[in-house]
C-alpha cells in the first residue's frame, strides 16, 4: 500500500506541475490537494499498518498518521484541503477559478511542494 500511496502522488506530483505550467491553476491546486493526501496516506500505511481512511481533510489524515504539524502548518493545511472542494463543485468553482491566479497557484504549489518533499522523507527515514 505505501509503494501504491507513493507512486500515485507522484504521478499526480508531475501533472500539477504541468498543469500550472499550461495556466491551469485551478485544476494544479486540486491535484496538489490529492498529492499530499496520498502522500500522508502513504505514512499512515507505514505507521499504522491498516488501509488508509477515505478522508480528504489533510489535518485529519496527519493527526491519525501520528504526524506532528505546527499550528501555522495546520493553516495551510486547512486551505490546501479545501482545494479538492473548491475544484469540483459548481456552487464554488466558479469563484476558487477567479482566486487561483498565478500568484496565488504559485504561492500554494510551493507549499504543496515541500509538504510533499517532507511527507516522503518521513517514509524514507521509517523504511
Amino acid at each position: 500500500m505505501i509503494k501504491y500511496w507513493l507512486d500515485s502522488a507522484e504521478m499526480d506530483f508531475q501533472s500539477m506541475k504541468r498543469l500550472f505550467d499550461t495556466g491551469e491553476f485551478a485544476w494544479s491546486l486540486f491535484l496538489g490537494q490529492l498529492v499530499l493526501e496520498k502522500a500522508m496516506k502513504a505514512v499512515y500505511s507505514q505507521k499504522v499498518g491498516n488501509n488508509a481512511p477515505r478522508l480528504h481533510d489533510l489535518n485529519r489524515l496527519a493527526l491519525l498518521a501520528g504526524l506532528d504539524v505546527s499550528a501555522e502548518d495546520q493553516a495551510h493545511l486547512d486551505t490546501i484541503s479545501l482545494f479538492n472542494i473548491n475544484a469540483r463543485y459548481p456552487d464554488v468553482k466558479l469563484a476558487f477559478y477567479k482566486k487561483c491566479t498565478q500568484d496565488y497557484a504559485k504561492k500554494y504549489l510551493d507549499l504543496i511542494e515541500r509538504f510533499y518533499q517532507w511527507l516522503v522523507s518521513q517514509i524514507e527515514q521509517n523504511l
